[in-house]
């Protein structure tokens, strides 16, 4: 069938091959693994209109309420193709085409790795339609499907299946070009599929001033309407790159590919460089806990050991909480672990690696004089039952306990770490913030000493010998800072 001069007149002219208008359904998997349940697509091009779908067989079962949602059922693809199997035909009906879908890195980013693993690999050119509605119509806050189907008029056959949506898109196309002149239109698409791949509820006005410096970015989610929800904290010593990096592999990373999908303002904070950037990134994730980030949560269980000998002079290992003590002014403390259980496993593992004596080492009940299970076993050289002097038990328990020791305070009160015009003061191996004047200073050490922190605590001990000390008794500002 041939189309119409005015479709043809839709068709960009960098777009030779046609468009391809494309949906996905899956069963909620992740993108790298065997997740598509439905493909859709629509083709137009000078030949005319074409329409294709197909359902697939995934390699888990559909949840029930993607059942709900999609109309998709298990029995349905039971005998369906595999993505493998189809994986030919599809690649020709894209293949040279502008990739046009709503949402389009996740449609895309389920293709392409899907293709990766039937040995094929694809690279069109990608079209969000969420984007390019942004575009063409700013004045409009909501741009999902459901909202376009209801601004524009657009006949909706069955929502959620995979050829009825992507001629939706379709129609939406169309739509636009009875609005706007096509060379208008083409513009914006040659901008969009120009511009570095965003997500596709990002506005990209958003990073115009995204500087490429040391900082932190932090990125915002949907909460009761607005974008508050913390998703995720990160740092870099060039800010801009590296946010940028979030949302160009997001089909490579299942991880990736949610954050961009959830993603809805980013905020940076510019620091004096890569220490900066740590120990922000550090603060932050622990004030606003965001959903996806797994590392540098709260540690309020902070526990250590404390080597020290009873009343006969044996070595002995002393639970010791951070609740309790001052971490920082200790010279005889070792490891630091996020939990008591995670303490005691630690003790075992030493016990077990240097042959250690674990009724010593408070592990066991003990009988004085008898032999412990670990010594009939080959793993205890006999501190229990008199073989092995308390004195080599201990200095083998000593040698043992060297790579864990932490670092004592070697000051006599707060110091400042200079980073460029930034001093980052610190006090017992705890942070308590960073100034560029006098009078910031001065605010920073009235604040008092926060609880010691693991995290921090790792980051300052590395600082201490990258950045020049500087004791803090009538400081002088950085050079170049505010006065």
């Amino acid at each position: 069938m041939r189309v119409s001069s005015a479709t043809l007149l839709s068709i960009p002219r960098f777009a030779s091959g046609g468009l391809a208008f494309v949906d996905i359904e899956t069963n909620g998997g992740p993108a790298q693994r065997a997740s598509i349940t439905e493909i859709g697509i629509v083709q137009v091009d000078e030949d005319g209109v074409r329409e294709w779908s197909t359902l697939i067989r995934p390699a888990s079962r559909i949840p029930d309420y993607i059942q709900r949602l999609t109309g998709i059922d298990n029995d349905m693809v039971a005998d369906a193709p595999t993505f493998a199997e189809v994986a030919d035909e599809v690649f020709d009906r894209l293949e040279g085409r502008l990739f046009i879908a709503h949402n389009a890195r996740f449609d895309h980013g389920h293709l392409r790795a899907a293709f990766r693993r039937a040995g094929l690999d694809i690279r069109p050119q990608v079209l969000c339609t969420v984007k390019l509605s942004r575009r063409l119509f700013p004045e409009h806050r909501h741009h999902g499907l459901d909202h376009l189907i209801a601004r524009h008029g657009l006949a909706a056959s069955a929502r959620h299946r995979a050829l009825a949506d992507a001629a939706l898109l379709w129609q939406f196309w169309q739509k636009i070009h009875s609005h706007f002149a096509p060379g208008h239109i083409e513009q914006q698409v040659r901008e969009l599929i120009g511009h570095p791949s965003l997500p596709p509820h990002l506005d990209a006005e958003q990073l115009a001033d995204l500087p490429d410096a040391p900082g932190v970015y932090l990125f915002y989610g949907e909460r009761n309407g607005h974008a508050s929800l913390p998703l995720y904290v990160g740092k870099s010593t060039r800010l801009r790159s590296r946010v940028l990096s979030h949302f160009a592999a997001d089909h490579q990373s299942d991880r990736e590919l949610s954050l961009s999908q959830q993603v809805r303002r980013i905020d940076w904070i510019e620091t004096a460089g890569e220490i900066g950037a740590l120990l922000k990134e550090a603060e932050l994730i622990k004030q606003l806990q965001p959903t996806h980030n797994r590392l540098l949560r709260r540690n309020r269980d902070l526990c250590t050991w404390r080597l020290s000998t009873d009343m006969v002079g044996d070595w002995q290992l002393e639970l010791m909480h951070a609740a309790d003590l001052d971490f920082g002014r200790h010279d005889d403390l070792f490891g630091l672990f996020r939990s008591q259980r995670e303490a005691t496993n630690r003790r075992r593992a030493l016990a077990r690696d240097h042959a250690l004596c674990p009724p010593l080492l408070g592990l066991e009940k003990h009988t004085p004089g008898a032999r412990c299970f670990d010594f009939q076993l080959k793993r205890c050289r006999g501190a229990c039952n008199g073989g092995e002097s308390p004195a080599a038990h201990g200095l083998r328990l000593i040698e043992a306990l060297h790579g864990l020791k932490l670092e004592s305070w070697s000051w006599t009160g707060p110091i400042g770490l200079r980073e460029g015009t930034t001093l980052h003061v610190v006090d017992g191996w705890r942070f308590l913030g960073s100034a560029r004047s006098e009078d910031e200073l001065a605010d920073v050490l009235e604040r008092g000493r926060p609880a010691f922190d693991m995290d921090i605590y790792k980051i300052l001990v590395k600082a201490v010998g990258r950045l020049p000390v500087v004791p803090l008794h009538a400081v002088p500002p950085p050079a170049g800072a505010a006065r």
